[in-house]
């Protein structure tokens, strides 16, 4: 059986954290500075940083990528412009309405232009001297209408869904419970915040669990169960260690 999912119980300090910060922007580059050094403060290493390559960067703000890797984080593909220009189809609109609003760029698209985006991504790292990344994390993690079968003929290793973290070779996802804090009205504030609850549960039977940071998470409501989450998971782990072993 995968690391991912024990068959026992687990203390928090037995349980691994994957802790990520999502829509690294160029606009997003000062609050993605604090969520470090709250991180660096706390002694939480590694760090995966969820970079949206189309959102206009500079070569001032690829030189700050690379210092994020000299840092020791790790750098993962998340989509490419981080919008969509229009809601498609009642799933999408659902979808939109409950969760995305209007980031899941990939619900706007078919299967080739969703192999599209995904390409087109990885291949911006690598013309920047920014190395290969292996992880994928579509906007939203609404993978949208492309199989499975699909991504393991794309450059990404792993993708990071809802619902856990698939091996793109292998086909197997290894399900990680997830906790998030991107709550700015009192309705997103209780659902996110029994969902988290829920997840944390689950995180004890499993022995892992995933902390998605977003970048104004500290000056939204959850700020301080975020905290507390950073202090209470003190095992930390690279994307790359779910299901090795």
């Amino acid at each position: 059986m995968s690391n991912a999912e024990p068959t026992t119980g687990s203390s928090a300090g037995q349980i691994r954290a994957l802790v990520s910060v999502h829509d690294v922007m160029p606009e997003t580059l000062p609050q993605v500075e604090r969520i470090l050094a709250l991180l660096d403060a706390e002694g939480i290493a590694p760090v995966t940083l969820l970079v949206v390559p189309g959102a206009g960067w500079s070569s001032e703000g690829i030189e700050r990528l690379r210092g994020y890797q000299a840092r020791g984080c790790e750098l993962a593909g998340h989509g490419w412009v981080h919008r969509v220009e229009r809601v498609t189809g009642f799933a999408h609109r659902v979808h939109s309405h409950v969760i995305s609003r209007n980031v899941a760029e990939h619900l706007a698209l078919d299967r080739i232009g969703i192999q599209n985006l995904i390409a087109r991504c990885h291949a911006w790292f690598v013309d920047r001297g920014l190395g290969a990344p292996a992880l994928y994390c579509p906007p939203a993690w609404a993978m949208g209408p492309i199989p499975r079968t699909t991504l393991a003929s794309l450059p990404f290793t792993r993708y990071e869904l809802f619902s856990g973290v698939l091996s793109a070779q292998t086909g197997r996802m290894h399900p990680v419970p997830l906790t998030g804090y991107e709550a700015d009205t009192a309705l997103r504030t209780l659902a996110i915040r029994n969902w988290n609850q829920l997840n944390r549960r689950r995180a004890a039977r499993r022995g892992w669990i995933r902390i998605g940071i977003h970048p104004h998470d500290l000056d939204l409501r959850l700020a301080e169960d975020l905290r507390r989450d950073l202090r209470h998971f003190r095992s930390h782990a690279g994307y790359s260690e779910v299901g090795a072993g």
